[in-house]
């Protein structure tokens, strides 16, 4: 029975690779701290950029952490988790991305110092769920609030949000950005409604990004169906039509006999009366452009442009409820239905060329709730990075009007938060205090990062800020990377929303934990087949390869 006892008992497949207890605990880690360290150089102000070359050769040139992460080709399961964790920052504030990483990493870097030093990780668990409430709790006593029409402040917002990104041009966006954002923004019983979709972001490179303009009204990537019909049209009244102006096909197979050319010529003449009559419609409502989601027949562009109307066919659906937000109109399914109340308004729709493609402008549309941005750069890979920046920016000031929230930036919020953090945790006692003070000192790693990218010596940088705000007025003092120092970031119009550092937060902690209670690792494998992802700890940790 002593024999049978010490036999190993073997329950997995074939093949099937295991990694228990400490070892499991190092790997996962390993993995994490690398993703975080892949992203960490690109925070901030003069944070650098990274070029990711897929497996087609396509080049993607960003500085947005979760770009960065959704172009790699990550394997490790815990190595996808901290891309998840950049979708879900980017999801829901659209800024913030590279440091709600950046912190994951940090807390499990703590997290194995303080595992070596036999601490439990379900005591660590404890201790940062403690300090990301208090954290967040702190934020709130920290924050100032900001006026949904305050310009000044939103301006301030969407730089801060877009420096380093497109900085060449970051004045004029971030303009465009609130406008668009103040333009859409609904406000009934003080009641703010407010979504970034209804500002449509188009990108043409060419011209410059100075170049880029606001549309008030709505872009359409589409040129005017036929040449004979007008290119330019003043006080444009629109006909928004859901219905092919064709002639329909019958619902089931029909076959028709004609036996004679009078009949062949009936026939036709029946065809073009058809069209004709649904012309007569649209121009008997008033309508002189005609935006149409499915087809527009030849010869119905023809009596069209014979009328002076305008036509673009083939329209998503997007830009149809677009059109509705922006002019007022209504969508008509039924020619018959359509009437002087369905049509839209514009003061201009014109045909105009925009980097060798024509595109139709909808413009001077009265108080329209959907707007357009036309974003312009001298590559593809600028206007492409110029896109995602108006992204984060768009996002980031459409959360400060919803929350009404912010905080001062430039590492001095994280700072301040981790100096009350570690008044918290004396508070606590016992071995959870250990892992209060690792997360104070993991919120750190985001002025020390600033610090390394602007030149800055990272140790003194850290030690002059953590004394700064121990002294009284000191809670807005952090790394000015532009000149190198500390200052007053709030004095600089250095601001981000609270939101966006409350889910980094959030998202940051949940997720190390979760990595945290993993002890086990079983790859498994079809039967005498090696696993697909080893979780060996030879070289480079797994699925990390050909990623840094």
């Amino acid at each position: 029975m002593a024999e049978a006892a010490q036999q190993p008992v073997v329950f997995l497949t074939e093949g099937s690779k295991r990694t228990r207890g400490r070892d499991a605990q190092r790997i996962n880690i390993l993995i994490a701290k690398a993703v975080a360290q892949a992203v960490k150089s690109t925070l901030g102000p003069k944070g650098m950029d990274k070029m990711i070359v897929d497996d087609l050769g396509d080049v993607t040139i960003s500085n947005d952490g979760a770009t960065i992460l959704d172009e790699m080709s990550i394997d490790h399961p815990i190595g996808k988790m901290m891309v998840e964790v950049a979708k879900t920052q980017d999801d829901e504030v659209g800024d913030g991305t590279t440091s709600a990483v950046v912190l994951a990493g940090g807390m499990l870097k703590r997290a194995e110092e303080l595992l070596d030093d036999d601490i439990h990780p379900s005591i660590i668990i404890k201790g940062y769920r403690l300090a990301a409430k208090k954290a967040r709790e702190e934020l709130e006593k920290v924050a100032e609030d900001v006026k949904y029409d305050d310009k000044k402040a939103l301006r301030n917002i969407a730089l801060t949000s877009m420096t380093g990104k497109a900085a060449e041009a970051a004045e004029e966006l971030a303009d465009l950005v609130v406008n668009s954002i103040v333009q859409v923004t609904d406000n009934e019983n003080n009641e703010i409604g407010i979504d970034i979709d209804n500002v449509k972001v188009e990108k043409k490179q060419g011209a410059s990004l100075e170049d880029s303009k606001l549309i008030k009204g709505l872009l359409i990537d589409k040129e005017i169906v036929q040449g004979g019909m007008p290119k330019k049209i003043g006080d444009a009244k629109i006909a928004l039509i859901d219905a092919a102006l064709e002639i329909k096909s019958t619902e089931t197979d029909a076959k028709i006999e004609i036996s004679s050319p009078e009949q062949m010529q009936a026939f036709l003449d029946q065809e073009e009366g058809m069209l004709k009559k649904m012309v007569e419609q649209i121009k008997k409502s008033g309508a002189n452009f005609v935006v149409c989601q499915k087809g527009i027949d030849d010869l119905a562009q023809h009596f069209l442009a014979k009328e002076g109307i305008a036509a673009v066919r083939r329209v998503k659906k997007s830009d149809m409820d677009a059109l509705i937000r922006a002019t007022g109109g209504t969508i008509v399914t039924r020619l018959e239905d359509l009437s002087a109340s369905d049509l839209g308004k514009a003061a201009t729709v014109s045909e105009k060329k925009i980097a060798g493609d024509d595109m139709v402008f909808v413009e001077g549309c009265k108080n329209p709730k959907s707007v357009s941005m036309l974003i312009r750069g001298g590559s593809e890979h600028v206007v492409d990075e110029a896109e995602r920046a108006v992204h984060d920016a768009l996002m980031a000031v459409a959360t400060v009007i919803k929350s009404g929230k912010v905080v001062a930036g430039g590492g001095s919020i994280e700072v301040e938060i981790a100096t009350r953090l570690r008044d918290y945790a004396h508070t606590i006692g016992g071995r959870e205090q250990l892992a209060i003070e690792a997360f104070a000192n993991t919120l750190e790693e985001i002025p020390r990062t600033l610090a390394e990218t602007a030149g800055m010596n990272p140790l003194d940088t850290l030690v002059s800020l953590r004394a700064k705000h121990r002294a009284k007025d000191g809670k807005y003092i952090g790394v000015d990377v532009i000149k190198g120092k500390l200052a007053d970031m709030n004095a600089k119009n250095v601001i981000e929303p609270m939101k966006v550092k409350t889910q980094a937060i959030a998202s940051g902690t949940e997720v190390a934990e979760m990595i945290l209670r993993i002890d086990d690792i079983i790859a498994g494998s079809s039967k005498g087949k090696e696993p697909p992802m080893p979780p060996g700890m030879g070289g480079m940790p797994p699925g990390m390869g050909g990623m840094m």
